[in-house]
């Protein structure tokens, strides 16, 4: 199991790096540095005032070079200017140019500068994957206790009235977006127009105060999405091992049907949707970015959004390096469940 992880942990590095690469590629095409330039000097600078502000700033450097830097594996740029002032990639105000540190990347725990939001791109990113743990935390509450329990029983007893009831519910919240189900549950529960404003207070609240009535419709919305794919993997796999001859062979002993259930069937069905539940951390961080944004939570869909929207570079791809970690440790922690769970399969 040892060499399994270490294994995978070398191609989720791997991965990592060129994920991030990739990233850092398009983020740093010219047309998004000249828009930068701009945005942080002035929309009327000539071309040559513009590859002026960018070369101060470290930007015209190879893309490898930079890259580096980012990371924290190169040392960053130091540049002075025709005016004498020293400007640096690690040089910080109130700090001499020859005290400052010669690497100061990802690795160091520099995360950059927010253009937009004028802080340190890392105290952004750590204060909005915060409210987004929060609001993850309450939507996997809600969410995998009613897939799983919805998808066995309509798995126990294939093809049923039941079945196909509970089917037809997974499928509908399934094809559903979450701005379509969102929309809706504003206009019907919290809409004083429609005349059923049973939930009180906004998202943006929820921040700082979460309670049920300002809480409940951002988590319900993307709960909705996600159960009823998880219900129906529930209930295939299910069906699939109510049909096992180890099954049948129980039934033919005499063992009552919640036994048979509950000590025979379950475990074994719940090894494929263990693979899915894992899988929708990583989708949960897709699905936060139009909830967030539907209902003004201030999370890190929210901070995506901005920094997208806004051309803000180093925090775009300080969100950027959060995603690839989430999904690549999410992974690697499913493949480490899925062998404990499926004794069958061998990690040598």
């Amino acid at each position: 199991m040892g060499l399994f992880i270490l294994r995978r942990s070398g191609i989720m590095i791997l991965t990592a790096l060129c994920l991030t690469f990739i990233v850092f590629f398009l983020t740093n095409l010219y047309p998004n540095l000249e828009k930068l330039a701009k945005t942080q000097g002035n929309f009327r600078m000539s071309e040559e005032e513009v590859d002026s502000w960018l070369t101060n700033r470290g930007y015209t450097q190879p893309l490898f070079v930079k890259y580096g830097q980012w990371l924290g594996v190169l040392p960053g740029y130091v540049i002075e200017a025709q005016d004498g002032t020293i400007r640096g990639k690690c040089i910080r105000e109130g700090i001499a140019p020859e005290e400052a540190s010669s690497f100061c990347g990802i690795l160091q725990g520099d995360w950059g500068y927010s253009t937009v939001f004028q802080e340190n791109a890392g105290g952004i990113i750590g204060t909005a994957l915060a409210l987004t743990g929060k609001l993850m935390f309450w939507v996997m509450v809600l969410m995998v206790p009613s897939a799983l329990l919805l998808g066995v029983l309509a798995g126990m007893r294939e093809g049923s009235m039941t079945d196909r009831s509970l089917s037809t519910v997974a499928i509908t919240t399934t094809a559903t977006p979450e701005y379509v189900s969102g929309v809706i549950l504003i206009a019907v529960f919290a809409s004083s127009a429609v005349g059923l404003k049973w939930f009180k207070g906004t998202a943006t609240q929820a921040m700082e105060n979460a309670s049920f009535e300002n809480f409940f419709l951002p988590v319900l919305t993307i709960a909705l999405y996600g159960m009823g794919y998880i219900a129906r993997m529930t209930r295939a796999s299910m069906a699939e091992v109510m049909t096992a001859q180890y099954i049948r062979t129980a039934r033919l002993k005499g063992v009552t049907f919640r036994n048979i259930v509950v000590k025979h069937a379950l475990r074994n069905a719940l090894i494929a949707p263990f693979t899915v539940i894992m899988l929708q951390f990583p989708w949960l961080l897709n699905g936060v970015v139009i909830v967030e944004t539907l209902f003004n939570y201030k999370g890190f869909g929210w901070t995506l959004v901005q920094a997208a929207g806004n051309n803000d570079i180093e925090l775009l791809l300080g969100v950027s390096v959060v995603s690839v970690i989430v999904v690549l440790v999410t992974q690697l922690i499913s493949d480490i469940g899925y062998v404990y769970l499926n004794p069958r399969i061998s990690v040598n």
